[in-house]
């Protein structure tokens, strides 16, 4: 996977996010794609297919005039059109409703032999997301998640289990484009599932 598409598209974030908006920019690794995810969705009337081409409107005039002296940035309107010549497999989503843009880069197919779960990412796995990992049956909805482990308080589930295993990537949205929509589902990913081996395997409870 190049590189410099992920450079350029994490500088892209940086300078065209909505500071508006307490939100911050996430970066999701996943066994067979990545996604960097900006907070606000694309200014005034541009959309994808226009960015695609290099149109761009400054949502951030004075970081941009800037950003030559302190990022990786050539100009605007150039990252995209690079993003694109260099991974064409790119896909850009404006979620107006989410108030978000999210960029999703596929991982080839030699990224995609499933992460050894090692001594450096186990710990990272807390109790609570443990718990939640061994209840997951197939694709199951927020509440039915939260129901299997009798959990009353949703926001509690979201910050202290859900968003945590999202983010370690052991598990996924069946929806990633659609984040709040109501069909959404979430299930094991493959280093979740081996998270869960290894976790039986050493008979701990």
């Amino acid at each position: 996977m190049p590189e410099q598409a992920i450079i350029e598209l994490l500088v892209n974030a940086l300078i065209h996010r909505d500071y508006f908006t307490s939100a911050s920019i996430r970066l999701l690794i996943f066994a067979d794609r990545i996604e960097i995810i900006s907070p606000g969705h694309l200014p005034d009337n541009l959309n994808t297919a226009q960015i695609r081409k290099g149109k761009s409107n400054r949502r951030n005039p004075t970081l941009t005039d800037h950003a030559v002296k302190i990022l990786p940035y050539r100009g605007i309107g150039t990252g995209i059109p690079r993003v694109l010549e260099d991974w064409p497999e790119t896909t850009l989503l404006d979620d107006v409703d989410g108030n978000e843009f999210k960029a999703v880069i596929p991982r080839p197919a030699a990224d995609l032999v499933a992460p050894q779960v090692t001594p450096q990412v186990t710990p990272q796995v807390t109790p609570q997301v443990g718990s939640l990992l061994a209840r997951i049956d197939g694709e199951m909805t927020r509440k039915a998640m939260q129901a299997a482990l009798a959990l009353a308080d949703r926001e509690h589930f979201r910050k202290t289990y859900l968003a945590p295993a999202l983010e370690l990537g052991v598990i996924e949205m069946t929806l990633p484009e659609k984040p709040n929509s109501r069909a959404q589902r979430y299930r094991l990913t493959a280093l979740g599932r081996q998270w869960l081996e290894a976790h039986a395997r050493s008979g701990a409870t």
